[in-house]
């Protein structure tokens, strides 16, 4: 039982993450320079890395939400790469650009 509340609890973890990402990123990405991003770009990463170890685990519903808040992270990012930011980051800043071209599909 425990086992089980543990995972609960780390699956609706990343999603908290993830929303609490979507939000801080709201706010102030437009304030980012290139340390921020990379900073948020890793976070970005890791909070994916929790996701994708409960892919299996997820109702129709919070797949649908993560798909929602990936989306709306995606989009800041976005704008920080069509500023020109990840292009002045290290090895993070090809991984988020593949993501956000996964996640936008394009």
């Amino acid at each position: 039982m425990a086992l089980m509340l543990g995972s609960c609890a780390t699956k609706q973890g990343a999603i908290s993450q993830l929303e609490d990402f979507s939000v801080e990123l709201r706010d102030h990405s437009r304030y980012y320079d290139a340390q921020d991003w990379e900073k948020a770009g890793k976070k970005f990463v890791k909070i994916r890395k929790t996701i994708s170890k409960h892919e299996f685990d997820y109702t129709a519903e919070e797949k649908a939400k993560i798909g929602r808040l990936e989306g709306d992270c995606a989009r800041y990012m976005a704008n920080g790469a069509k500023n020109g930011f990840f292009d002045k980051l290290n090895s993070i800043g090809a991984e988020i650009q593949g993501i956000i071209q996964g996640i936008l599909g394009i």
